[in-house]
């Protein structure tokens, strides 16, 4: 096995035994994105010689016997919405073409400390807005499971990256189901944390009460050790809260006897695809016979969170992107007049859908309409909110299906928004409870596509939801596997 196929446990360990250096690991996986990235395109910027540099770095590091953590010399790619000081951060925007933060993010700042080398930026949906990746201004991104389908959104760089060894590990965010899904589709393991778990400081905000940054990996052990990196209080967010940040990776390996399982009905409701939900239900029946307990439960707001979602997120991403007007930063059009510039810049700066959804939000906070559609929405939220603690008074963990259909065909859904909301129905009330979920591989389609189990637990209830996912992991036989590059059209 090449070491870009490796996981990020595996090289760890090899890595702290001086079984590999890691320039040789950085140089492998850097030669791999050259290898097989002009098919993939899931890389906006890499910067090969600052990462040599830092493998340079951790290797002289190591040579001294210098203390190290897991992800000490472990090639990470970062969702470019993350701030990197002195280099490019664009959420795959027109926008921001061009902009470099004068700072790091917390996340940027914890990687660095425990000694991983950063590849680069990978491609998203515009300013995080999307379901498929389609919706980036800057370039296609494909599903290396099939390259006429889509990665999904917004995080399909991060998970093609995974998926396609061009990184071992690598950083999304989650706003509506934006690790999750394309994790899903991309057949790798994408974990969104609970709210406040981990910082957004230096993450351009989309929905800021939605936003939450998680590991992208090819394993359940692998995402651990990067949360565990990433985790914990940060005085620059207010919105991180201030709790121990358990050792992840010691918990996994505790057997899941006894643990109460609940199966929302609404999850398994008409439009599921057929053979995603064959998958999941097989995944849950493995959990039952690891000596977990499945019982039915409800969650009945379930219809109510895309629309929910959609006033609330759109709200706030019209507040969050009203910055970006040309005159503080980034792209600015060329104009006569102060007002002339603004339209303009906004006009032709920002994508389609995101000019969509700043619409929406201006429309739900106006005066006259605040009432009938943001607090109602609100409202809404509560209940949804309640649901998953009414549910939660009797189970554990929860499991469902990630996305009603695998990874769709490019053009598919672009035309018609609500059809691309629709998918996302599945993940959305996670982040509108501001739980921790996680997707992990159960399954293929007829077709070869890869299918996700979801599983999501109360707020800070990470242990026992990665304990779940990794004994599943090892029983359900899906773990760790990797497409064999298909070419454009085919399917593996």
């Amino acid at each position: 096995m090449e070491l870009y196929e490796c996981s990020l446990e595996e090289l760890s360990g090899r890595l702290c035994r001086r079984e590999i250096s890691a320039v040789e690991l950085t140089g492998a996986v850097l030669g791999r994105i050259a290898a097989v990235e002009e098919r993939v395109g899931a890389y906006l910027e890499i910067d090969a010689e600052a990462a040599l540099a830092q493998a340079a770095a951790v290797d002289a590091k190591l040579a001294e016997g210098r203390q190290t953590t897991p992800l000490t010399g472990i090639p990470i790619a970062l969702k470019d919405l993350l701030s990197t000081r002195d280099f490019p951060t664009t959420c795959a925007s027109k926008m921001l073409a061009g902009y470099r933060p004068e700072y790091d993010a917390t996340v940027v700042e914890r990687l660095k400390k425990a000694g991983a080398v950063l590849l680069g930026k990978v491609n998203m949906d515009e300013f995080a807005m999307g379901s498929s990746t389609e919706n980036s201004a800057l370039k296609k991104t494909v599903n290396p499971w099939d390259f006429s389908r889509v990665p999904g959104g917004s995080s399909g760089g991060s998970t093609a990256a995974v998926a396609a060894a061009e990184a071992i590990a690598a950083l999304g965010s989650d706003t509506g189901g934006s690790i999750r899904q394309p994790a899903s589709f991309c057949g790798v393991v994408g974990l969104k944390p609970s709210y406040g778990r981990v910082s957004r400081y230096g993450l351009v905000a989309f929905a800021s009460s939605l936003d939450q940054i998680g590991p992208v990996t090819l394993t359940v052990a692998d995402a651990a050790l990067l949360l565990a990196g990433i985790a914990g209080v940060d005085r620059r967010d207010s919105t991180s809260v201030d709790r121990p940040v358990p050792d992840y990776y010691a918990e996994l390996k505790k057997d899941i006897r006894g643990l109460r399982i609940g199966v929302p009905k609404e999850y398994f409701a008409a439009g599921l695809d057929a053979e995603v939900e064959s998958a999941v239900r097989q995944a849950i029946a493995v959990l039952e016979g690891a000596g977990a307990r499945v019982v039915e439960v409800s969650l009945p707001h379930t219809d109510y969170a895309v629309a929910t979602y959609y006033l609330l997120a759109t709200a706030e991403a019209s507040s969050n992107l009203a910055r970006y007007d040309g005159v503080k930063y980034g792209f600015r059009a060329a104009a006569e007049g102060l007002k002339e510039m603004y339209f303009k810049t906004r006009s032709t700066g920002f994508g389609p859908e995101v000019k969509r959804r700043i619409m929406l939000g201006t429309y739900a906070l106006s005066s006259g309409y605040y009432d009938a559609y943001y607090r109602k929405a609100q409202q809404v939220r509560y209940l949804i909110r309640r649901d998953f603690d009414q549910a939660f008074a009797r189970v554990d963990l929860l499991a469902g299906p990630v996305c009603p259909s695998p990874a769709f065909a490019f053009g598919e859904k672009i035309d018609d928004p609500l059809a691309m909301y629709l998918s996302d129905i599945l993940t959305i009330p996670v982040n509108l409870a501001g739980l921790p979920a996680i997707s992990v591989p159960c399954g293929f389609s007829g077709g070869g596509l890869p299918i996700g189990l979801q599983l999501i637990a109360p707020a800070f209830a990470e242990e026992p939801l990665l304990r779940a996912a990794w004994n599943y992991e090892q029983l359900g036989g899906f773990a760790g596997r990797r497409p064999e590059l298909a070419r454009a059209g085919e399917v593996q």
